[in-house]
């Protein structure tokens, strides 16, 4: 070969080896993925119903197969691509996505995706769905500014930008900035100095230990859980009355305090109730999936809302512990991600085996003020004796009224005894019911669980072989159980009220022959809503809209005597059947029948059923264990000591309850609830019954989850390659303020992409590692590494290098500086001011706020504004009504508790600036400051600058200083001239000019974008 063609040769292989090696390979992960999925996955991804044309895009399966003759990719060849004819088609016609889709590739994206054909047309598995492993530390050239390993990761993308990071910032600024993030609260003038002036070299990291040692970190980082947990106060939807709940959010916050791990933390919360031995804290944490709403709107199916909020919880699970859009397959097939929509309802199945009872939550502070109130009464009541009115006639008074209290009890004693009956509990040979699960109890008593309906039956049949004699009448006994909607007896949970019932018709047979009733009676009957009375004998009449019930003494036994027309013969079984038919769901929850064969007729008589079955059996003078019953059963109803009962009725009300909170318990094994697909996702198509499962993207597992508990414990394992991802990234997000992956709620394939994909797997890996060198889960330890980094503890003011090259702070060159929350916000002036109160946990509050807000709600409720202390506590132990949130808090973007939130928007509007001016909570912050700097001699100039340390955490320029000082003595030339008048303001109307003018000074200095910005 001639030596000049060997050369040429040679030269242009050269010259195509170079043209290889500088051409980069594109990333499918992070350039192509995106492309695809926001373009072209609507109509050519996962959804078969909404696929276009049979074609898939997101396998490169679909993508590649044969046509007939040609193919969407043919890998290495853009020409022979389909795909890429059609994208970078001219033709309005031919082009996609569809010109009127909306939905245009830029001439960048499609020339992506013609070099990625050329380079085979690789397809990944999602980054997200692929098991983090621990990266390598990358090498960096700066190593001595890095303080821990997450400095690495940033750094070296620094350095890959030609960027520098930023110096350390300030004391003062590090400070709040540790506190803000670790407490949620500013530091004192006291905790800064202490701070700022230390010598100690350790001083940043000791202050670090302190604050996560500190109550008030599990408060702030509730707060961030409880918007997870989508937490309120209320039921939603249009009634949105009050629910008791807040046991949860102290469950919560003790939680984050202890630093349960977070694997722990889920399961207790998902499935607390299923675990061996469950302690009440664990059946408390079951709280998570009962802040669904409730509807109580008048006809409403309680089984259709019921499965909405099976939805919610679905669709929640899915974002907080997966990170994924789950809710989207709830009415077809997912349209990004590979989750199908029978898929969606498998993994409902994983939860929907639950019933949703109160739990009582007994205390010891409350048993013992309990205990000193019985006390009291029971003193009382022994008082009462004595209190009868004596009788006229001879004798002293106290002879007169021994003798008048002996007559008046034996005629009381006659008349109970002439009523008083032998009955015999029967307990049922079958029964059967529309849905509810009815379970026996070895008291011979029935107890009602599972689901109910706004019509129930129930069917019992009685063997009355047993007996001899004919059976002449019923009792029906309703007890209460602690196990029931306020102490039952009933059932109700919505519209009426808790724990009612409204037994509309029963109805007897004995063989085949029906039975008629006749003489009913009972101790108490209420009807609570609507028209009409609960006598005894509406149960008998053939009107399902007339009944029993009792309401208004919930949590107390009754009962309820029918008289049979025609004594029934025991040859038979008897068939009861009772009807619950009502506008709400209100079926019994448990109850207790009994007969008689004695002749007469039997009346229900108001007295405990032990003491009547003893008067029963009496012959002859009650002894005296039971005569002393009997007395005190007598003086607590005789009219005769009406006004001296009074101070027993008013302890009684008085009586201190225990709180209730909303808990989850599995159904027992022999009445599973069925799930079934929903065409469409509507309640009303259900289709074939489906199995509890996950979507078969996420498991690879031989023997994957098949109840609530096991789920609970797939969503913390290595199986699960979202949940170490998804939680870090959260919490970088709220110490940064957004996170690696920006979609934090979502890291599906419509998700960013990671800033700094090694940095995030490395941090998932730490954090779910339970090695000696990993984090164990532990947040505390997650935070104090996040906070010890250099990365965290930069300045964060701007240089022209990284406004120009990262505007957003991608890359982490400086510190974060952003907005705080609502809650924060509110409370950082409650601190600033020393109003703050740092009282943990209990019920809700009702700080000041205008009563337009509450008034607006449905039925137009009243703010009971708090007293005391109670009038300052933190902005977690606010009160949360979902239909008229918190008026301050929602002007700073908080959540109305609706729905699960992962991360809030931060906006800015006039209304913010003119709620920290006026609004009532930060005009009593701005009155205690001025208050608490004119307690002590002091100038002008040193008010200001504590002012500033109190507020801003930093002292003040001269030049801020001099500002402010004109700015007040201006305000107390105007007072003083009249020209503005103190009474306009509440908290100014006993202020002095000189108070007035520093009030306006504080208010001023709150109302700065410092004060509510992170520094």
């Amino acid at each position: 070969m001639p030596r000049l063609l060997i050369t040429f040769q040679l030269l242009f292989c050269l010259s195509v080896s170079i043209v290889v090696a500088d051409e980069t390979t594109v990333d499918f992960q992070k350039e192509i993925r995106p492309i695809l999925s926001q373009k072209c996955y609507k109509c050519h991804g996962p959804d078969e119903a909404a696929r276009e044309a049979d074609l898939r895009l997101d396998t490169f399966r679909g993508a590649t197969e044969d046509r007939g003759g040609y193919k969407a990719i043919t890998p290495g060849n853009h020409s022979q691509s389909e795909l890429f004819a059609r994208i970078s088609s001219e033709s309005d016609d031919d082009r996609m996505p569809p010109a009127d889709s909306g939905l245009q590739l830029t001439p960048e994206e499609i020339q992506a995706i013609k070099k990625w054909i050329q380079q085979g047309a690789q397809y990944k598995q999602h980054w997200a769905f692929v098991e983090p492993t621990l990266p390598k530390l990358p090498m960096v050239s700066q190593a001595d500014w890095s303080r821990n390993p997450i400095d690495l990761f940033i750094l070296a993308k620094l350095e890959k930008e030609n960027l520098a990071p930023s110096p350390e910032a300030d004391r003062n600024s590090l400070a709040r900035r540790l506190y803000l993030d670790l407490t949620g609260l500013p530091p004192t003038i006291e905790q800064l100095d202490k701070f700022v002036n230390s010598s100690d070299p350790q001083a940043y990291e000791k202050l670090v230990d302190e604050l996560l040692a500190s109550p008030q970190y599990g408060e702030r980082w509730a707060r961030h859980w409880l918007d997870l947990a989508r937490y309120a106060d209320t039921n939603g939807y249009e009634k949105d009355r009050p629910r008791s709940i807040w046991p949860f959010r102290d469950w919560v916050i003790n939680a984050i305090n202890n630093d349960m791990p977070f694997d722990q933390f889920t399961i207790e919360q998902l499935a607390g109730d299923m675990l061996p031995d469950a302690t009440t804290d664990q059946l408390i944490a079951t709280g998570f999936h009962r802040n669904t709403m409730i509807n109580e709107e008048g006809g409403i199916d309680p089984l259709e809302y019921r499965f909405y909020s099976m939805v919610d919880r679905v669709a929640t699970t899915g974002t907080v512990w997966m990170g994924m859009t789950i809710g989207c397959a709830q009415c077809h097939t997912h349209k990004y991600d590979p989750i199908t929509h029978t898929e969606y309802f498998a993994m409902m199945a994983l939860l929907n085996n639950a019933d949703e009872p109160d739990l009582f939550v007994h205390d010891d502070a409350i048993e013992e003020a309990r205990k000193k109130t019985l006390d009291q009464i029971t003193q009382l009541k022994s008082e009462l004796a004595s209190k009868f009115p004596p009788a006229e006639g001879e004798g002293s008074e106290e002879e007169r009224r021994k003798r008048n209290l002996e007559t008046k009890f034996a005629a009381w004693l006659k008349s109970r005894k002439e009523l008083a009956r032998h009955w015999q509990v029967i307990t049922p040979a079958r029964m059967t019911t529309n849905l509810p699960r009815l379970e026996l109890l070895e008291d011979g008593s029935i107890l009602s669980t599972g689901d109910i309906t706004k019509r129930d039956v129930f069917d019992l049949k009685f063997d009355l072989a047993s007996f001899t004699q004919p059976i002449k009448a019923i009792r029906l006994e309703v007890l209460p159980d602690e196990r029931l909607p306020a102490q039952g007896p009933g059932r109700a949970y919505y519209e009426g009220r808790k724990g009612d019932f409204f037994l509309s018709e029963v109805t007897a047979k004995s063989g085949e022959q029906s039975i008629s009733f006749h003489e009913a009676s009972h101790t108490f009957g209420k009807i609570s809503i609507g028209n009409g009375t609960a006598e005894a004998a509406n149960v008998f009449d053939g009107d399902g809209s007339t009944g029993w019930s009792t309401s208004t003494e919930e949590g107390q036994p009754h009962h309820l005597v029918l008289n049979f027309q025609e004594p029934v013969q025991p040859q038979h079984l008897l068939e009861l059947q009772m009807i619950f038919e009502r506008h709400f769901a209100a079926s019994l929850g448990r109850f207790r029948f009994s007969v008689s064969t004695e002749p007469g007729i039997a009346k229900a008589v108001r007295l405990p059923i032990d003491v009547i079955d003893s008067l029963a059996k009496l012959n002859g003078e009650p002894h005296e264990e039971l005569k002393a019953t009997l007395l005190d059963l007598f003086l607590e109803e005789t009219p005769e000591l009406a006004e001296a009962r009074k101070p027993i009725t008013k302890l009684q009300n008085q009586l201190a309850s225990y709180p209730t909170t909303m808990i989850l318990r599995e159904r027992p094994e022999d009445n599973p609830r069925i799930t079934h697909r929903h065409h469409r996702g509507e309640y009303l198509t259900p289709k074939e019954v489906v199995e509890p499962n996950l979507p078969a993207i996420l498991s690879s597992s031989k023997s994957p989850p098949r109840n609530r508990l096991e789920f609970a414990r797939w969503l913390v394992s290595e199986e699960n390659p979202l949940v170490g991802r998804v939680t870090v990234n959260r919490y970088w997000q709220e110490i940064f303020g957004r996170g690696l992956v920006r979609t934090s709620e979502d890291f599906g394939t419509q998700s960013s992409y990671p800033t700094h994909p090694q940095l995030l797997d490395w941090l998932a890996v730490q954090f779910t590692d339970k090695g000696a060198n990993g984090l164990n889960w532990s947040r505390k330890r997650l935070h104090r590494l996040i906070v010890t980094s250099a990365t965290y503890r930069q300045r964060s003011t701007i240089s022209a290098d990284q406004l120009k090259k990262d505007p957003e702070n991608l890359l982490l060159g400086r510190g974060a500086r952003f907005r705080m929350n609502a809650e924060m916000i509110r409370d950082l002036a409650l601190q600033s001011s020393g109003l703050l109160s740092l009282k943990l946990g209990g019920p809700s509050v009702y700080p000041p706020q205008p009563a337009t807000v509450y008034a607006a709600a449905y039925g137009s409720p009243k703010w009971p504004v708090s007293k005391g202390e109670d009038r300052y506590r933190r902005s977690l132990y606010t009160f949360s009504k979902r239909t008229a949130p918190f008026a301050a808090f929602t002007v700073f973007d908080a959540p109305t508790g609706e729905n699960c939130i992962v991360r809030r928007d931060r906006s800015n509007t006039p209304l913010q600036a003119l709620t920290l001016l006026n609004d009532e909570m930060f005009l009593d912050a701005a009155r205690a400051i001025a208050q608490e700097e004119l307690s002590e001699p002091k100038n002008d100039r040193e008010i200001v600058s504590e002012m500033f340390l109190r507020i801003l955490t930093r002292p003040p320029t001269d030049e801020e200083v001099t500002a402010l000082v004109t700015f007040k003595k201006e305000q107390k030339e105007r007072f003083e001239s009249g020209a503005l008048d103190p009474k306009q303001w509440t908290q100014l109307k006993t202020a002095t000019p000189e108070l007035a003018a520093w009030m306006m000074t504080a208010r001023v200095i709150l109302n700065l974008d410092e004060t509510v910005t992170k520094p």
